[in-house]
């Protein structure tokens, strides 16, 4: 690996500055598909940052296809040649921010639930299952990680790869709604409320019901919105 990784300012948004790096390696041909990523560890001691944000970071350039993880194994480049959604990272995540961005997320995340009712396989259930196992552990650390890889499943679950391209584009937004809510919420009111919503998602899809999928995922988006005192009338 030739490019250089350089801390990263507390000032910057951290996971999104680290996955920028990483992408622009693997853009400039620096990392080649097959190659693996430092481990989480040697990364947190070389950015000067927590693990927990070594993982959002990886969450993200996974979500925007550049990275696959394998379990025990570690993180490697993948050939995708497919063009990725990129949007301006400059963009003031206010209040104003997250509106525009739940005003183009919720319809994109109602169907997706809906489609991934229908064409799911197996695989996606057993990932469903493994991101809500982390979300429900009270003080986990992937916590957030975890909300953002069930909604990326859910996503990959359509058959169709805009939706797991759209979600790429948006994911450091969406880790900033995350991060957002846990902060207004006790965290054990948070991990009760998350996992009640993301369960009657996970069933929904299992039971193949589109209907009751868009239903249970329009409640999700209404109660994250709410979490962050934003309120979606064009929803209720």
């Amino acid at each position: 690996m030739t490019g250089a990784l350089t801390q990263i300012s507390r000032t910057e948004h951290l996971p999104a500055r680290i996955a920028a790096q990483f992408a622009r390696q693997i853009q400039e041909g620096d990392l080649k598909p097959g190659d693996k990523l430092p481990t989480e560890n040697a990364m947190s001691k070389n950015f000067g940052v927590s693990r927990t944000v070594i993982r959002e970071a990886i969450a993200q350039l996974r979500n925007e296809g550049m990275i696959e993880t394998r379990q025990g194994v570690g993180a490697f480049v993948i050939d995708r040649p497919t063009r990725h959604i990129r949007l301006d990272d400059r963009r003031q995540m206010d209040t104003h921010g997250f509106r525009d961005l739940f005003q183009l997320r919720v319809p994109l995340e109602i169907e997706a639930a809906g489609l991934a009712a229908t064409y799911h396989r197996a695989e996606h259930l057993r990932q469903l299952d493994e991101a809500l196992q982390r979300m429900s552990v009270p003080g986990g650390d992937d916590g957030i990680v975890a909300d953002l890889d069930f909604h990326r499943t859910i996503a990959a679950a359509t058959g169709n790869d805009y939706f797991v391209q759209f979600l790429g584009a948006v994911s450091d937004r969406i880790l900033q709604t995350i991060v957002e809510s846990r902060e207004r919420t006790r965290l054990d009111e948070i991990v009760v409320i998350v996992n009640r919503e993301h369960t009657e998602l996970r069933d929904a899809i299992a039971a193949r019901d589109p209907v009751r999928a868009r239903s249970a995922m329009r409640a999700h988006m209404v109660g994250s919105a709410e979490r962050i005192a934003l309120r979606l009338e064009f929803y209720l």
